[in-house]
């Protein structure tokens, strides 16, 4: 049953769903999902909002979303569903949507099939050999737009608007493949164009990176049922894409 918004006042999560199983949130732009070494000093984690939401006990995370990724974040609330969950997962029974926003016009569709070494957490590991792993993923284009701006010598700059599907897990996939393709998301800061970072950080009045998990599809761990959930942009993704003119249909960003 779908849930409602926190009534922590002082929550960054909204609920999205809630049943005896599971319960999926919002994570918005900013905030790590647990404890990390990316960032040791850190004291707040979606993992400590999402536990108060559950009345205190224990949820488990049953993927990630890098820190300045916004989006849909699914928890169990139990160790059988998270087991039963987690195993789904790591078979590709789980279908992902994210929306980003690029930099040129991409084709439109596409498979990006390029391996990716793995990316340790410590970065005092940053030298040592990593192994390489199958990545791919799929994108389709959902609009495109064109601003009279010069910002890397041309008189004006292109943008698309991307749906994209892991149908792997690696570390920073999204990102990494997107700037395979010459097409980087705005507002990477390690993979991305820096003067198309900074012009959009200084339009809009912040910096962040154009990409949100905005839907996820499983069966359900305890009914086996088709469950679709579903997350819109926050506001500061979406005041962004205003460059895209016209409003864009909410179903534009779940497929």
């Amino acid at each position: 049953m779908p849930g409602s918004e926190s009534g922590c006042a002082q929550n960054p999560l909204t609920e999205i769903y809630r049943d005896p199983w599971l319960l999926a949130v919002h994570k918005p732009a900013g905030l790590l999902v647990h404890r990390s070494p990316i960032d040791p000093h850190e004291t707040e984690f979606a993992l400590q909002y999402a536990r108060a939401m559950n009345g205190g006990g224990h949820v488990y995370p049953m993927h990630r979303l890098d820190r300045p990724t916004s989006g849909l974040l699914v928890f169990a609330r139990d160790p059988q569903t998270a087991s039963t969950l987690g195993k789904a997962l790591m078979s590709s029974a789980v279908n992902k949507t994210y929306i980003a926003m690029v930099r040129g016009w991409t084709p439109e569709e596409g498979v990006i099939d390029h391996p990716l070494r793995e990316e340790p957490e410590d970065k005092r590991r940053k030298d040592e050999p990593q192994p390489l792993r199958d990545a791919l993923t799929r994108y389709r284009r959902l609009a495109t737009t064109e601003i009279p701006v010069e910002i890397e010598g041309h008189p004006t700059s292109r943008y698309s608007l991307v749906a994209l599907y892991p149908e792997t897990g690696r570390k920073h996939q999204l990102r990494r493949h997107m700037k395979h393709i010459s097409h980087p998301i705005i507002g990477d800061a390690n993979h991305g164009r820096g003067r198309h970072n900074r012009y959009f950080a200084q339009r809009f009045g912040q910096g962040r990176l154009m990409l949100a998990a905005t839907a996820i599809t499983f069966a359900h761990p305890a009914t086996g049922e088709l469950l679709q959930l579903k997350a819109a942009p926050e506001a500061s993704f979406m005041q962004v894409l205003s460059i895209f003119g016209e409003s864009l249909p909410a179903s534009m960003f779940f497929g």
